[in-house]
């Protein structure tokens, strides 16, 4: 069985971070936001997601930033890469096509 154990000050500041990054990356990626748990949950899955990949693909980044660390700009950063990162794959699943309509 596995045994987790995290503290309530680590939950918020995963949500206050997750928050910020799936917001911040929404408005880069979507151009609004998704709502506060959606934002929450892109911004968290993010930071996983950005985590992973950047021990992965530069190891020496990453012991520098220490990837997801709490609430500091590197953790941001990680998680908001992260977070763009999701929403660009989701956007190549999404079945709906975007088109843009002019106005004259």
């Amino acid at each position: 069985m596995l045994d987790i154990h995290i503290s309530y000050t680590a939950l918020l500041v995963w949500v206050l971070v997750g928050g910020l990054a799936g917001w911040l990356a929404s408005l880069v990626v979507r151009g609004s936001g998704l709502g506060l748990l959606g934002n929450i949950l892109i911004g968290v899955v993010g930071a996983f997601l950005g985590g992973l990949l950047l021990s992965l693909l530069l190891p020496s980044v990453f012991s520098a930033t220490g990837g997801f660390t709490g609430f500091n700009v590197s953790s941001l950063v990680v998680a908001f890469v992260g977070a763009v990162i999701l929403l660009l794959v989701v956007g190549l699943f999404d079945g709906r096509r975007r088109t843009h309509t002019s106005t004259t």
